[in-house]
């Protein structure tokens, strides 16, 4: 997942160094984007997948207008969470009908701005199906609709799990067939289901299990319904070896194992699109975040490198986005990747906090003040995962090249 581009030593990150990449962004801290390995990204998992499958990209792993307008141009669809999200869609130009808004908690703006404008809304409760009923109704509109499915089942191994158990996410499967039985048909166009299981895993086995299972699920709820469905989106939970020791999920293997499902439903998947909606996968290896080392001091046989960003940009890499015990994204000192003579460092942000961590106890070459680290695999729940207000520190700058 994460290679490596160098030049006399220092980090080549789309095609510039440190120095150059700063220089374009007007200062650090800055997260860059690679244009050209999201492309690439995209494009080589779409060459693997089923011609059945639709490549969709979830707009929350990183909504940066810019970016999402460029891989869009690679895309079968874009997943949406908010009303913003769904404006960013919008602004692509892609076909409304290939964006889906999801959330359990959908304002009545976001509600009216996908129907109006033509996107896929996931039902997440009866609740919402009335609403949706009675906005169309006001508006003389009608609402392209998939219902998002609480299966009993849930992602083995996914860092976050979205499925099984009690949920606040989507309408519990033994359920579905009554709630379905309320809906208005002069209201809604009944297009298909969403079941997303979870999120961040690394097992192969895991992933095809659940996407075997959601298919064979939304086909029995169709058959309680006797509809069959336009569109099954079965999530993605595609994960990134972030930390030491991980190992990378097999695409190929995953692939296959993809053609194979398709190849044993192929009857029942005659009139129906199989959407997989992937995040961090496509993103994060395309991302980096870059900052500069402000100070140096020594504490009790300890280095430390202090930097002019932290915690408050890139949270997830602090370790205080949902980690048990704290991990190392990839961090190199950009401007000397490698040296015979390297130390132990702990590497921390400008925040008044012990939380505020960029990597701790990581051995790297000797540094100077006014070096710069660079966190690697950035792209996604970076900026817009992170609370950039705390301490009013300022935000991170963002550009694409």
């Amino acid at each position: 997942m994460l290679s490596i581009d160098k030049k006399h030593n220092q980090l080549i990150f789309a095609g510039k160094t440190p120095s150059e990449l700063e220089h374009i962004a007007g200062g650090t801290p800055c997260y860059v984007y690679d244009r050209n390995k999201i492309k690439s990204n995209i494009i080589a998992l779409t060459n693997l997948l089923p011609k059945k499958i639709k490549l969709h990209y979830a707009i929350k792993a990183n909504p940066m207008p810019n970016l999402v307008a460029h891989a869009a141009n690679y895309l079968d669809g874009l997943d949406v969470a908010s009303h913003q999200e769904l404006l960013t869609a919008l602004s692509t130009g892609i076909d409304p009908r290939k964006i889906s808004i999801a959330g359990p908690g959908k304002t009545q703006k976001s509600l009216l701005a996908a129907i109006i404008s033509g996107a896929v809304i996931n039902v997440e409760s009866k609740t919402e199906l009335v609403r949706i009923q009675q906005i169309c109704t006001l508006h003389n509109k009608k609402a392209n609709v998939a219902f998002r499915i609480n299966p009993d089942f849930e992602l083995k191994g996914a860092a976050m799990k979205m499925s099984g158990g009690a949920k606040q996410f989507g309408i519990d499967a033994e359920v579905f067939a009554d709630v379905f039985s309320t809906m208005n048909e002069q209201s809604i166009n009944f297009v298909g289901f969403h079941i997303f299981s979870g999120s961040q895993n690394l097992s192969v086995d895991s992933l095809l299990e659940s996407y075997r299972k959601s298919l064979q699920l939304a086909f029995e709820l169709s058959k309680q319904i006797n509809v069959i469905p336009k569109q099954i989106n079965i999530g993605g939970g595609i994960g990134v070896n972030y930390h030491s020791g991980q190992v990378p999920v097999d695409i190929q293997s995953l692939c296959m194992g993809l053609h194979k499902i398709v190849e044993e439903l192929d009857e029942q998947l005659m009139d129906t699109e199989v959407h997989l909606e992937l995040g961090r996968f496509l993103v994060a290896n395309a991302g980096m975040y870059l900052c500069k080392i402000v100070d140096i001091k020594e504490s009790r046989g300890k280095t430390f490198w202090v930097c002019d960003g932290g915690m408050h940009h890139h949270l997830a890499n602090s370790g205080n986005l949902g980690q048990v015990f704290r991990k190392n994204y990839p961090v190199l000192l950009a401007n000397c990747i490698e040296s015979k003579v390297t130390h132990h460092v702990d590497i921390v942000g400008p925040l008044c906090t012990p939380l505020d961590i960029i990597a701790s106890n990581i051995s790297l070459p000797i540094a100077e003040i006014g070096g710069y680290v660079a966190v690697m695999l950035s792209g996604a729940y970076g900026a817009s995962a992170s609370p950039q207000g705390f301490l009013s520190q300022g935000e991170a700058l963002e550009v694409l090249l």
